[in-house]
């Protein structure tokens, strides 16, 4: 028996708009009821399939709650594997890449953090901008292509958001 669907876990559909909040929920819920140490006067047997169970609801949860890694799971149900890092051919977002890295240097360099504010707003909005297009697409075969493509996209912002954090941190300390 192969690892149940992320999405049966969570007694969801697949699908890519799905509510953070009651997915945290649901998601405490569970994570209670398959806890390890619930089963620790349980036998041998029982206790690997806990820890199991935990594993496949940790897994689950963390594919889901990021968008990407949401996007990336949907495409991989619909039978298309999509490498992780996969050299695109979309040179207007490369383009774009290469000025938010020269932007975020810029305010490294200046430690500008009402600059970093405004950055990570903007990021953030980009990222919702790809997520809700990437809603609109998934399920379109004829749109497959455009959807990979958007999934690399949200990765490389996931990338940067992550930078952006690791620089506040450095000019906070």
């Amino acid at each position: 028996m192969g690892t149940p669907c992320h999405y049966a876990l969570f007694e969801l559909q697949p699908t890519f708009d799905i509510d953070p909040e009651s997915l945290s929920s649901r998601y405490r819920e569970l994570a209670r009821q398959v806890h390890p140490d619930r089963f620790a006067d349980a036998g041998e047997a029982e206790q690997r399939h806990a820890i199991e169970r935990s594993t496949n609801l940790n897994e689950a949860y963390q594919t889901l709650k990021i968008p990407s890694h949401r996007a990336r799971y949907l495409l991989t149900l619909e039978g298309r594997e999509l490498p992780l890092e996969a050299t695109v051919q979309d040179s207007a977002f490369l383009m774009q890449q290469m000025q938010w890295r020269e932007e975020l240097e810029e305010l490294q360099d200046n430690a500008d953090f009402s600059g970093i504010a405004s950055f990570k707003g903007r990021l953030k909005a980009a990222q919702q901008n790809l997520n809700d297009s990437f809603a609109g697409i998934w399920r379109d075969e004829s749109q497959r292509e455009l959807a990979e493509r958007l999934v690399r996209r949200m990765q490389f912002l996931d990338k940067l958001s992550q930078e952006v954090r690791q620089l506040e941190e450095r000019l906070d300390d």
